[in-house]
C-alpha cells in the first residue's frame, strides 16, 4: 500500500524528537559531524521504508537506534579512524621552529557544536560527547566501539545488543570486557573526561579570551596546567607542558588587539572562535578552540584550524575593521542556518589558510 500525506506527516511527528539525540550517537561512532549528519539522514530514510513493518515490540527510540547503529557500522566498514595528533605521536620537542605544512590526506577528529544537541542531551550525555572521550573511542574496533556505546552510554542490556548485532549475549560481555580494557589503555586521564563545571569554566573561557586579546601572557600563564596540551589539527606537531607551549605562542606573536575572540561551546566544552587581525585591520577566523577545563584551569587546548568548522559553529569568516563580538554574534546567529545546512563531502575538504599567522 503507497505511504499517505497522513503516514509521512505521523512518521515526522513521532520520529523527528529523536534526530538530535540521534546525532550524538552518530558523532560517538563516528567522530565526525559531516558523516555523522549524513548517517542520520540514512537512518530516517531507512525507518521510514520500514516503519510499515514497525510493530512497536520495542520502543520508538530504541527501534531508531538499532537501525543508526547498523547504519554506522556499514559506513565504518570503509572508513579509517579519525585521530587527534595526539594520537598519532609523541609531543613536539621544538615549539619555536615552524610548523610543518598541514596534513590533509588525515580524516581528523571534529568538534561537535553544543548547538546541534538537545540542551538536556548536553547536560545528560556530555560526559560521553567530551572531546577526549571521543577520541579515545576512535581507537576502538567498529563493534567494540558500538557495544560500548550501547551498554555503558546508552544503558542497554546485553540481551538487546546481542540481538541488534545477531550475537549471543555472552558474546556482547566478552566484547565489552575488551573495549572497556582498550579503553583504558588509550583513554586520556580521568581528570579529563569529569563533568564540566559550568559557570567556574566559562569564568576560565573568559579570562583565556581576554589573555590573548589583551597580549597578557602573565594571564594566560597563570591559567594553564603545568602539564597542559596544545594540539592543532590539521598539523601533526602537538606540545605538552607550560613551558613549550607557551614557547609556541609567544613565538607567534601576540601584540596588542591583534586577536578577538568570541565564546561558544563544544561537545560539553568550553570553546570560543578565534579571529587574527591582518595588516589591513580586517579580522580573519582562525579557528575553533575547545578547552578542557580541570580545577578551575585550563588541562587542553584543542584548535581546530578548519574554517568549515567556523562556518558549522555559526560564526562569520570574516569581520570587518569595525566590528564588535556583539556585532560578530549577530551576524553569527543569521548565518547560523547556512552553517548547519553543509555541502555534502565537504568533511575531505582542506582548510583554507588565513594567511594571517596565528597559531600557526
Amino acid at each position: 500500500m503507497a505511504a499517505t500525506t497522513t503516514d509521512r506527516d505521523e512518521f515526522v511527528r513521532l520520529t523527528d524528537p529523536y534526530r538530535r539525540e540521534l546525532l550524538a550517537h552518530c558523532y560517538r561512532m563516528l567522530g565526525s559531524v559531516d558523516e555523522a549528519e549524513d548517517l542520520v539522514q540514512e537512518t530516517y530514510l531507512r525507518a521510514w521504508r520500514s516503519y510499515d513493518g514497525y510493530e512497536g515490540r520495542a520502543s520508538l527510540r530504541t527501534w531508531l537506534h538499532r537501525i543508526a547503529t547498523n547504519t554506522c557500522l556499514t559506513a565504518l566498514e570503509s572508513r579509517a579512524r579519525r585521530p587527534l595528533p595526539s594520537g598519532l605521536g609523541a609531543p613536539s620537542q621544538a615549539p619555536e621552529e615552524a610548523l610543518r605544512a598541514p596534513v590533509t590526506d588525515v580524516p581528523w577528529l571534529q568538534p561537535l557544536p553544543d548547538s546541534l544537541l538537545d540542551p538536556a542531551t548536553v547536560v545528560t550525555a556530555r560526559g560521553s560527547l567530551r572531546l577526549a572521550l571521543v577520541a579515545a573511542l576512535q581507537h576502538l574496533p567498529a563493534r567494540q566501539r558500538a557495544v560500548l556505546i550501547l551498554r555503558d552510554v546508552l544503558a542497554w542490556r546485553s540481551p538487546e545488543v546481542a540481538a541488534l548485532l545477531g550475537t549471543s549475549n555472552a558474546a556482547v560481555k566478552s566484547t565489552l570486557q575488551r573495549a572497556r580494557a582498550r579503553l583504558d589503555e588509550v583513554a586520556p586521564d580521568e581528570d579529563l573526561v569529569v563533568e564540566p563545571e559550568g559557570a567556574a569554566d566559562r569564568d576560565v573561557l573568559d579570562r583565556y579570551m581576554a589573555a590573548f586579546e589583551h597580549a597578557d601572557m602573565d594571564a594566560l600563564l597563570g591559567l594553564l596546567q603545568g602539564g597542559v596540551e596544545l594540539e592543532m589539527p590539521p598539523h601533526l606537531e602537538w606540545f605538552r607542558g607550560k613551558k613549550d607551549v607557551l614557547l609556541f605562542l609567544r613565538s607567534r606573536g601576540h601584540g596588542q588587539d591583534r586577536y578577538r575572540m568570541l565564546p561558544t561551546r563544544a561537545n560539553g566544552q568550553p570553546a570560543l572562535v578565534m579571529y587574527v587581525r591582518g595588516a589591513d585591520g580586517v579580522l580573519r577566523a582562525h579557528s575553533v578552540q575547545v578547552l578542557t577545563v580541570v580545577g578551575g584551569t585550563v588541562a587542553r587546548i584543542t584548535a581546530f584550524i578548519d574554517l568549515d568548522q567556523v562556518g558549522r559553529f555559526g560564526f562569520p569568516r570574516v569581520m570587518s575593521c569595525g566590528a564588535l563580538p556583539g556585532d560578530a554574534v549577530a551576524g553569527a546567529v543569521s548565518h547560523r542556518g547556512s552553517a548547519a545546512g553543509r555541502t555534502p563531502g565537504r568533511s575531505g575538504s582542506a582548510p583554507e589558510p588565513t594567511g594571517q599567522g596565528g597559531l600557526r
